[in-house]
């Protein structure tokens, strides 16, 4: 199930939803479904060239989580 930013048209109320299947949302504050989506930040993040969550670098550091601290600084040991 996708999650939507949406703006209302009526009240110009800013939301997120979950959108299943062939559903049209309504807004929360009014219950007006005139609406706009919007680019999620997260979507916007990674068209404006930030790395993609497989390109970040994972592990190093603490040898669990790959906290940069050094063994002993994160929660998971």
């Amino acid at each position: 199930m996708p999650l939507y930013e949406y703006a209302c048209q009526a009240c110009d109320h800013k939301f997120e939803t979950l959108v299943r299947g062939g559903e049209l949302p309504e807004c929360p504050s009014c219950h007006g479904t005139h609406l706009e989506k919007k680019q999620s930040t997260f979507a916007g993040r990674i068209s404006s060239g930030s790395p993609l969550l497989t390109e970040i670098p994972t592990g190093g550091g603490c040898g669990h989580c790959g906290d940069p601290r050094g063994p002993g600084s994160c929660s998971m040991n």
